[in-house]
């Protein structure tokens, strides 16, 4: 297995980054990666010979447009589009080329806005969707679905994993597109060293959320590669939440920061829980490691060594 070629999709981004790493460490050496200069995964040409060229034998989709509540609402369309054509691509040029084995990576934002918590994989497409997110929402879904469909018809190992809010090094911490726990991380450093400015924070903090470090993910994407696994969707994330005011707290005490919090009601707070029923995976075999104040201490210690490029450049 660890000579055949692996294809990471996304392998630059903060997921796709951390799976290629957690696939050297584990001895994995035939791996393929591309820039999206050196290939537009929106291009269904560019995609096709790219299979052509490089034949690999297991794929890992980690490649998605993808932002918080901001990004999701102010880009509907491109959201919704782009995702699609980024996985129809890679999903039926896998199945056009006999890939033995494909992982695509989700979200937990597919399940119903009202969903009984914690969220089970048959959840899903009972109710409806979070409204902020929903855009991305469908195009996960449909990708679910793509491979399920092929899985169901054509008896090939394609499974899908759902992680839940992910966060850890290379995440995302531009203030305008970021999710929740990097701009935490973003807006407090920034208030620190403004004198301990006030921080003012998105709705009532009363949300619970479920964060899972991104190095434990890529351990379960490298558990999906090594295990065959008997149904087509199972979630990933630790089974345990926090609400987002103690979310805020905890990365203001790591942080640092030491002046007033301001809860901006007028704004939304999206979904009002989302917990991850993570049994399915659990009893294969796999759980995460590093518990949250571990993996926030991390992440702001990666964002402190890197910031001065994230604050000039917008990602």
């Amino acid at each position: 297995m660890k000579l055949k070629k692996i294809y990471v999709a996304g392998h630059n981004g903060m997921v796709g980054s951390a799976i290629w790493k957690s696939l050297e460490k584990r001895g994995y050496s035939n791996l393929v990666g591309k820039t999206s200069r050196e290939l537009d995964l929106r291009n269904q040409g560019e995609v096709k010979n790219f299979f052509r060229e490089e034949k690999p034998e297991v794929v890992i989709d980690a490649a998605a447009r993808v932002g918080g509540i901001l990004a999701n609402n102010n880009f509907p369309y491109q959201f919704l589009m782009e995702n699609m054509l980024i996985q129809n691509n890679l999903i039926d040029e896998a199945h056009q080329n006999n890939v033995e084995k494909f992982i695509f990576l989700g979200s937990s934002c597919i399940y119903p806005k009202l969903a009984q918590q914690p969220l089970k994989e048959e959840y899903l497409l009972t109710g409806t969707l979070e409204p902020t997110n929903e855009w991305y929402a469908i195009a996960k879904i449909s990708g679910v679905k793509a491979c399920e469909a092929i899985r169901k018809q054509f008896g090939k190992d394609f499974v899908s994993l759902m992680p839940t809010n992910l966060y850890g090094p290379r995440d995302n911490f531009d203030l305008e597109t970021s999710h929740v726990l990097p701009a935490m991380i973003r807006k407090f450093d920034d208030a620190r060293n403004r004198g301990n400015e006030p921080v003012s924070l998105w709705g009532s903090g009363a949300p619970m959320r479920e964060f899972l470090y991104v190095d434990d993910l890529a351990e379960a994407v490298l558990f999906a590669v090594e295990n065959k696994l008997s149904e087509n969707l199972y979630n990933v994330g630790t089974g345990k939440d926090i609400t987002i005011r103690e979310l805020a707290e905890t990365i203001q005490k790591i942080t640092g920061h030491t002046g007033e919090i301001i809860w901006d009601s007028s704004k939304p707070d999206g979904t009002p829980r989302k917990l991850m029923d993570v049994s399915k995976l659990s009893k294969m075999g796999w759980s995460y490691k590093t518990d949250l104040k571990e993996g926030i201490e991390k992440t702001y210690q990666w964002f402190k060594e890197h910031q001065q490029e994230y604050k000039q450049v917008k990602i």
